[in-house]
């Protein structure tokens, strides 16, 4: 049976040390309860059994050799390792990663689909292995039994937090070790180093890497070099030294570094000095292999000296000094220039005797000349102002970052030149040219103190350009407390002349980093050393310590000593003509900077009102809007919690799927912004209650990344890339909805990104209800920095009003009449007033009385209708006379013989009357108006005789 005892590179140790031309090679079995093994012969060839040695007892398993020997297999003995090689004893390294060495494994696994075909693997680079930079999990692995307890060790360059590193040991059980260190700390300056412990047994090593960068932002890899591991049997091997190191003696446990202008090939047991035109340098943990050749100077590495008093351009070679100016077509240094005067010192320094610059006073200022203190009523506004570049100002430093092993070198990244900053040459086109301004912290106004929503502390702006040839790289970074520095903008190729701000929102120690690289490819020779980038001018606020180019008004405060500045209250403004403190009108903000005059307090937009501080403007999911027929009162205050919306998957060019994630918060909660986004990729490895930088991201809506826990294989769904989509409010339009804007700035959003939230009344969706994105834009904006969303529910629906239900009356039954109230339908309020309570009504006097009118409206109608008879009658009558009158006269115009009389005539008696002439009772009237005329068509007129008989009708 094969020993596993050393693990792989035990056996590949074992192989290199058998005989030279021999079949076999040997091996030791493993060892048994007693603690003991036998050496074998095992064949090269698989199935060769004959020839071979017998097995004979090998050495206790506890035996090692140690550091600076090997075991010699043969005869079971340690010896020394030869010049210009070396043992860790007990220990075994990997330092050559020119391809994978024996016994490690790269495996490649898509998250999605569990494809391990993919070719996202880990990549041997020469001096170290580099991992993936996409979605797939790519695992690098190595086993090794060890037979006492020991440890490994590594270096690792990680800079990307959007890559998860993780680290582990699992044992014979498959099970991985409990240990903190699993999940790697992003690197801050450079390499580090990382020791993990080791039991006793078989250990499979696992470094594991998955990148989250979905966009197309393209991570920067993890880089891993000089694997130790110690605890082994033994060795049976020594290891040759790497190019540029040696071991010029026997028994060596580390092989030292050749010295500058010297190099050295594997396995050397010296260093070989450089040939006259060419050199070399030295480089930690590196060495150097091969030397180049010197480059012909051309004149650019010369840089200005500053002699007492005057200027004077003075032309030195650049350290290190990489070129020949012995060789032919070199040039020679220039002559000095003409001495001038120095330039003035930056604003808030003063020039002394000596013309250096030295800050001002707390209480003065300075325009670069002369120092003076602030008139009274005023003070300083500290920070710093960096517009003219004679020297490197003292709180900046600079240096290189190598592209190619990611180490820094001793060299200068930038260079001063009067009125500007400019990026060296370096030693590469690939080299990072690193500039870093450090502030130990801020001192903002006690306003913005008392402001826990607005964040900002300070600010930094500053003026560059860039000028290149192919696709260069500025970056700029912010890192916090000595915290690793995280990007927050990059630019790419050739940029105008321009000006970029960046808020600071923590008061803490901060480094803000400028670092250009001219191309990420490594080639030899040098193309692009005309490619620059240049940083005319930075200036930031508020800082702690710094220094001052003119002075604010400031608030007075009496004492006995006079009068003092001091700040003035949160929300209060300061009178430029008595120095007083006043506070804002109600519904303003104020502007916490320049706090100046009433007209420093800006009116809050309509539908929104200020905070007690007059510091931000808010909803506090109440207002009003009128229309042509009524008011309209929303409360929203059910909307005021925090909702999330997931667009729907997209999927990264390897099947990768993924989601973007929002979260809104529009109103109330007294502007308190309450949608919070994340960065979890590494919050595994930073303890609970340290929060990093830029891990989360506060505001009203924001938006992060999400890849599903089915997915990633982690317990919880990883999120990544949060921004935020607004963090101040606008306005408020109604029936519309909410109109915010994010102060993020970037270079595809000049005028920072706005969310427009339409809420619409749905009688259908309880609150909170549902929000959707535009059909059109699957996942809420169409140009990234214009987001779109609709908001459905029944608590965007107005208050309910009287205008919002009518009154059903019933009919009048048993003397009861009831009078029933209900919405209109459809019904499109909520809350407000209640339906009024149905009501009860006795109808029996409104029956009384509809009686009384009934009985007067007859009795009307009959006597109208009997005075209509009467007065026509009446008429008739006239009528008749009337024509007896007419005719009368006729005939005694056409002299006719006259007709009989009816008047009385001579003998008759008196009391022959008209019978209608005597009094007649209202029944007697109306008995006569019911005769029948004569067929004649006269009336037949009842009238007594003369002789007093009976009545005789005419």
């Amino acid at each position: 049976e094969r020993a596993q005892a050393g693990g792989a590179a035990e056996g590949e140790g074992e192989a290199d040390s058998a005989e030279q031309g021999s079949e076999y090679h040997y091996e030791y079995t493993a060892c048994d309860s007693t603690g003991s093994r036998w050496r074998v012969a095992v064949p090269h060839t698989p199935g060769l059994c004959t020839s071979l040695p017998d097995p004979v007892k090998g050495t206790e398993c506890s035996f090692s050799c140690r550091a600076g020997e090997f075991l010699d297999m043969k005869d079971q003995s340690c010896k020394p390792c030869a010049e210009g090689r070396y043992s860790l004893g007990t220990g075994i390294r990997f330092d050559e990663w020119d391809e994978l060495p024996h016994g490690f494994a790269s495996l490649s696994t898509n998250m999605e689909i569990e494809d391990s075909t993919t070719e996202s693997k880990w990549v041997p680079l020469g001096d170290y292995i580099s991992s993936n930079t996409d979605e797939c999990t790519a695992t690098l692995m190595y086993a090794v039994n060890l037979k006492q307890s020991g440890t490994v060790n590594f270096e690792y360059y990680y800079p990307d937090s959007s890559i998860i590193f993780e680290f582990f040991v699992q044992n014979d059980q498959c099970q991985p070790n409990v240990d903190d260190s699993r999940w790697m700390k992003t690197t801050e300056k450079g390499w580090e180093f990382h020791s993990v412990e080791l039991n006793r047994g078989n250990n499979v090593l696992y470094w594991r890497t998955t990148a989250f960068s979905v966009g197309s932002k393209v991570s920067k890899p993890v880089l891993v070099r000089n694997i130790a591991i110690t605890g082994v049997a033994y060795t049976s091997e020594c290891f040759p030294c790497k190019p540029g190191t040696y071991a010029d003696k026997q028994g060596s446990s580390f092989c030292e570094l050749c010295p500058a202008n010297s190099y050295s090939n594997k396995g050397e047991t010296s260093c070989h000095p450089c040939d006259p035109d060419k050199y070399s340098g030295e480089v930690s943990e590196g060495g150097w292999s091969l030397v180049g050749g010197l480059p012909i100077n051309t004149g650019r590495n010369r840089k200005e000296n500053h002699p007492s008093g005057h200027t004077q351009l003075m032309y030195k070679w650049a350290q290190p000094k990489i070129c020949g100016e012995d060789l032919e077509g070199a040039v020679k240094l220039p002559a000095s220039g003409v001495k001038t005067r120095c330039p003035p010192c930056n604003p808030g320094f003063f020039k002394t005797n000596n013309s250096t610059c030295e800050p001002c006073p707390y209480g003065s200022y300075s325009n670069g000349s002369d120092c003076s203190h602030c008139p009274a009523g005023t003070e300083p506004a500290v920070g710093f102002e960096y517009k003219w570049w004679n020297t490197l100002p003292s709180n900046m430093e600079t240096t290189v970052l190598s592209g190619i092993n990611f180490e820094y070198k001793g060299m200068t990244g930038w260079e001063v030149a009067g009125d500007h900053i400019y990026t060296a040459v370096g030693a590469s086109d690939n080299d990072f040219m690193i500039l870093t301004l450090v502030v130990p912290g801020f001192r903002p106004p006690q306003s913005v103190m008392a402001d826990t929503e607005n964040k900002e502390v300070a600010r930094i702006t500053f003026v560059f350009e860039t000028i290149c040839s192919v696709n260069c790289e500025l970056y700029f970074m912010v890192g916090v407390n000595s915290r690793t520095n995280t990007p927050v903008e990059t630019w790419k190729g050739s940029k105008g002349k321009q000006s970029y701000t960046y808020i600071i929102e923590e008061n803490a120690t901060m480094s803000f980093t400028w670092a250009f690289q001219r191309t990420t490819f490594h080639e030899t020779g040098r193309k692009y050393t005309n490619d620059v980038a240049k940083i005319y001018s930075i200036n930031v606020t508020n800082v702690m310590d710094g220094v001052a180019s003119y002075c604010r008004p400031c608030a007075l405060e009496a004492s006995d000593m006079g009068s003092s500045c001091t700040s003035c209250p949160a929300g209060f403004y300061i009178d430029r003509d008595s120095g007083t403190c006043h506070s804002c009108p109600p519904n303003t903000i104020l502007k916490a900077h320049q706090p100046y005059g009433i007209q420093a307090c800006i009116p809050c937009g309509p539908g929104t009102k200020s905070n007690k501080i007059h510091s931000l403007c808010y909803n506090d999911c109440t207002f009003s809007i009128g229309t042509p027929t009524r008011v309209l009162d929303y409360n929203f205050l059910a909307l005021a919690n925090t909702v999330s919306l997931a667009g729907g998957p997209s999927f990264t060019s390897k099947g990768l799927k993924y989601f973007h994630h929002f979260t809104l918060s529009l109103c109330g909660n007294q502007g308190k912004k309450m949608s919070v986004c994340a960065d979890n990729v590494t919050d595994l490895r930073i303890p609970e209650g340290e929060s990093g930088f830029s891990k989360s991201i506060t505001a009203y809506v924001c938006q992060a990344v999400i890849i599903p826990p089915e997915v990633t294989g982690y317990k919880a769904g990883v999120s990544s890339q949060p921004v935020s989509l607004a963090d101040r409010l606008i306005v408020t339009r109604s029936p519309a909805g909410f109109l915010c804007r994010s102060n993020d700035v970037t270079q595809s959003c000049s005028f920072g990104r706005s969310t427009t939230i339409r809420v619409r009344c749905s009688p259908l969706k309880p609150a909170p209800g549902s929000l959707s994105l535009p059909s059109t834009c699957s996942d809420g904006t169409c140009d990234g920095c214009n987001f779109h969303f609709l908001w459905e529910s029944l608590a965007a629906c107005p208050l309910c009003s009287p205008a919002d239900y009518h009154a059903i009356v019933s009919s009048c039954v048993a003397g009861i009449q009831k009078t029933t109230y209900v919405w209109r339908e459809p019904k499109l309020c909520v809350g407000g007033i209640s339906l009024p309570e149905q009501r009860v009504t006795i109808c029996k006097t409104i029956d009384f009385w509809l009686k009384v009118g009934i009985s007067a409206g007859t009795c009307t109608a009959i006597l109208l209708t009997v005075l209509t008879c009467y007065f026509w009658k009446k008429n008739q009558k006239l009528e008749y006379k009337y024509s007896k009158l007419v005719m009368n006269a006729t005939l005694k115009d056409c002299d006719l013989p006259a007709a009989d009389s009816c008047a009385i005539m001579e003998g008759e008696d008196v009391e022959d009357d008209l019978i209608f002439t005597s009094k007649k009772s209202l029944f007697g009237k109306i008995k006569s108006f019911t005769s029948k005329r004569t067929p004649d068509g006269f009336d037949s007129v009842p009238l007594k005789t003369s002789s007093g008989g009976p009545d005789m009708d005419l």
